[in-house]
């Protein structure tokens, strides 16, 4: 199961960060990311990580430079640090475990969700 905390309100500028609970058999073997949605919007990537081989990185053109993914053994715990926010990042963020790399999965054919973290950014 996927535990998903740490959304809030910021202003634009500022930073968030968001974490993710695995349990040791989701966690195992799999690759790990989020996925966001604004209102009216289809689901779209974020970022994901693979979770045992090297640390492997994927994140979307429109967070690189400003997001960043990491994981860690000891908590089971994927975190997202997000900075530099902007307004178009407001969404609800859902962590999402699969055993394949994740960038190239359609939302619908991932293996895990977590519950949503809203993101709200004002300008």
């Amino acid at each position: 199961q996927l535990q998903a905390s740490g959304g809030g309100w910021v202003q634009a500028g500022g930073s968030l960060r968001l974490s993710c609970a695995a349990s040791g058999r989701t966690a195992s073997g799999s690759f790990m990311g989020w996925f966001r949605q604004a209102p009216g919007k289809e689901r779209e990537f974020v970022t994901a990580i693979s979770w045992w081989s090297g640390g492997v990185t994927d994140y979307a053109d429109s967070v690189k430079g400003r997001f960043t993914i990491s994981r860690d053994y000891a908590t089971n715990t994927m975190n997202l640090q997000m900075n530099s926010l902007k307004p178009e990042d407001t969404a609800i963020y859902y962590c999402a475990a699969h055993p394949t790399r994740i960038v190239n999965i359609i939302p619908r054919d991932i293996r895990s969700w977590g519950k949503g973290t809203q993101v709200t950014v004002s300008s």
